[in-house]
């Protein structure tokens, strides 16, 4: 569980606002990785298309299917 900062809520809807339209970024997917950029974490996720556009985003297949 990972509470979102005040840094993280402006991120997300700076990304949103500037990928939306261009890319398909969702609300939640850009506050889902602005947190984990926040965090330097990895994002562990099957559809690494929805976060491609996110700078500084490390992304991770947890296995292959």
């Amino acid at each position: 569980l990972v509470w979102t900062a005040e840094t993280d809520n402006h991120q997300a809807l700076n990304w949103f606002m500037q990928f939306h339209l261009s890319h398909g970024l969702g609300l939640l997917a850009s506050l889902i990785g602005s947190c984990a950029v926040g965090r330097d974490a990895e994002f562990c996720t099957f559809n690494e298309k929805h976060y491609r556009v996110i700078p500084n985003l490390r992304t991770l297949q947890p296995y292959i299917r």
